[in-house]
Formats: structure tokens, sequence, C-alpha cells
């Protein structure tokens, strides 16, 4: 893994990052691309957690299904799924931790899911967490706002036309789309308790290095 460490340092075209302290919880931002008003949420998550399952962790974050292709993007590098395809694919992300593509607080990436709509997100660092300080379960969604657009909607500007469609009871396509979406749909909806619920199959406790899981009498500086 180290060998994978400088390979990927080097890809990068800079040096290798340390921390000064154990701190080995990201606090992350994701937030789609050219959409506005922004779709964004902010996680918890390990540091060295692999990318295919960070993939896992952002689909429920969002709210996709998990039915189209994705990849990651750090510059001209793209990490993903190998192909068998003659062209040149993307970098094997199966061993690659977040931490070897986002070393510190403030790097980003851009997720990519779905090649045909094209839907970006931002990933940025917000925040390195000292483990002392975070309790609960890990992954774990902190923050958001808005719903995520319906699967297979067109992308952003997909997406555009259909809010315009389903805001304006007399444009030409508001029943079609209002029938496609389903009547719950609202996209100023946000839910904490359903993000985490998608989470809970990969969320575990957190505990201490070598030690049992924190308790919440204990008394770090600041607790998330």
């Amino acid at each position: 893994m180290q060998g994978m460490t400088d390979a990927i340092a080097s890809r990068l075209g800079g040096a290798r990052h340390s921390f000064s302290q154990a701190d080995d919880i990201f606090q992350v931002r994701v937030s789609l691309i050219d959409i506005e008003p922004p779709i964004w949420r902010r996680v918890i998550v390990p540091k060295e957690v692999t990318l295919p399952r960070f993939h896992t962790i952002l689909q429920p974050v969002m709210g996709w299904t998990d039915s189209h292709l994705h990849q990651f993007k750090v510059g001209d590098l793209r990490f993903g799924e190998p192909d068998d395809d003659s062209a040149p694919g993307p970098i094997d992300h199966s061993r690659v931790t977040l931490s070897q593509i986002l070393p510190d607080t403030g790097s980003t990436c851009v997720y990519e899911y779905d090649f045909g709509a094209s839907w970006e997100h931002l990933i940025e660092v917000e925040e390195e967490l000292p483990v002392e300080t975070v309790t609960g379960p890990l992954p774990r969604c902190v923050a958001g706002e808005r719903a995520c657009p319906p699967e297979d909607c067109g992308g952003p500007p997909g997406y555009a036309d259909l809010l315009e469609a389903i805001r304006d009871p007399g444009h030409a396509e508001h029943a079609q789309y209002l029938e496609w979406v389903g009547p719950r749909f609202d996209p100023e909806t946000f839910s904490l308790v359903a993000v985490n619920l998608g989470l809970s199959r990969w969320a575990r406790p957190k505990s201490r290095p070598g030690g049992p899981p924190l308790r919440r009498g204990a008394s770090p500086k600041r607790r998330i």
C-alpha cells in the first residue's frame, strides 16, 4: 500500500503529505456542480475509506440508486472500475483510499456519476477531525440541503427543465413531469434521518484505537 501511495503522489505531481497528529476522520462537503440553488451534503468518514466504499457511501448520501457507472477525477487522472476497452481507462480504484487522492484540508476532487447525464459532484475536505473528538457511528451525514434530482432526468440541464415544468401549472409538460416524478417529490426537501438510515448498512460505532467505544461523558475539545 505504501508503494501505491507513493505512485499516486507522484502522478498527482506533488510531495507526499503527512499528518502532524492522529487525525483519521475527514469532514467532507459534497455538492452537485452546475446546480442552483445548491444541492449539498456534509459527511463524516474515515480518511482511509477506499474509493469503492466511498462511492457506496455517496449514493445514499446524495439520494442516487447506484444504477450507473462512476469515477473520481483529480486533475487529468481518473480513478474507477477497470474496463476492457482499448482506450486508456481509469486507474483501478479498488485499493486506493480517500486520503490518497484528498490528502489534507482544502483538497478537492470530482466524483462523476452516470456518464451519460454527467452528474458531477465537487468533493472537498473541509476539516480533519481528531479521532477523540468524534462520537457516534461512521460514516454519518451531519447536514445538507435540497433533494437529490431524480435518476435519468438528463443531468443538470434536464433537471432545470424538469423544475421549470413542475413549478408552472401552465407549462405544456407540467402534468407529464408531475406524473413521472410522483406526487411526493419536493426539490426543497432534505431528510437527514432518511440519509443516515440509508447509510446504516455501512455505519459502525467509532472506537478509540485499541480501546472501547467513546462514551458521551468523555471530554474532547469538540464533539461531532
